[in-house]
């Protein structure tokens, strides 16, 4: 999950814990899509937001408490929080539900013309394939998110730096 932290660090509640795991939340429900109402999967990606929002919330706090000219106080937690945000917005939300449903909407039409399984065999095959794609897309996306917001959005406050929870 993430690496050993030095002694006497704090530990981070959204990062290091098993909290971080509500934030696939809606990767798991487009796994299911296929067997569960719609419904479930809007559940599945309000848990995710709601882990998103209370991360960038959590993130701009703590930027607030770091001691420092209360002229710079305000843009440090702005940045914390939009930072955190988009981040959270594109890597644990956006592209992996996208890539999640896109990997189970194929593999359900593909097992659907090239074999005679019957349809609750292919949905279940489906849904093991998305939940087995989670962990092999998860690095890959948060290092692309990383580099995209290096490249752009992070360009435009470089002076107050990178959020130190990334």
């Amino acid at each position: 999950m993430s690496e050993p932290q030095p002694r006497g660090a704090e530990r981070d509640l959204y990062w290091d814990t098993w909290v971080r795991y509500l934030g696939y939340a809606n990767e798991v429900g487009e796994a299911f899509r296929s067997l569960v109402p719609a419904a479930v999967v809007w559940l599945s990606y309000g848990v995710a937001s709601s882990y998103m929002l209370a991360d960038a919330i959590d993130k701009g706090k703590k930027a607030g408490e770091v001691p420092s000219p209360e002229a710079g106080r305000s843009a440090r937690v702005t940045v914390a929080v939009v930072d955190t945000f988009v981040w959270q917005a594109l890597a644990s939300v956006a592209i992996p539900g996208f890539t999640i449903n896109r990997v189970c909407a194929a593999s359900l039409y593909v097992l659907g013309t090239a074999t005679r399984w019957p349809l609750a065999v292919r949905k279940w095959t489906t849904t093991a394939l998305g939940l087995l794609t989670i962990p092999i897309i998860i690095h890959p996306i948060d290092r692309s998110v990383d580099f995209l917001l290096d490249s752009s959005l992070r360009k435009l406050y470089p002076s107050v730096g990178k959020p130190s929870s990334f």
